[in-house]
């Protein structure tokens, strides 16, 4: 399988790029993640992160 595709992409001109550009991509997504969460105010993390433990007053009405 390694073979056919290897084969296939050995044909076209510039295949090599493709690496170099999707690693960049990699790169540059989680350094400006790090980046976001070094940054990011405490209390706005706090605040998400108790997002799906809060009680929505709608769903208790409709359950009952």
């Amino acid at each position: 399988m390694l073979k056919f595709v290897k084969g296939s992409l050995e044909q076209i001109d510039g295949v090599q790029i493709y690496p170099i550009i999707s690693l960049l991509i990699f790169f540059v997504f989680f350094t400006l993640l790090f980046w976001w969460v070094l940054t990011a105010k405490k209390e706005h993390i706090r605040k998400v992160s108790n997002l799906p433990l809060e009680e929505d007053d709608n769903q208790l009405n409709t359950t009952s």
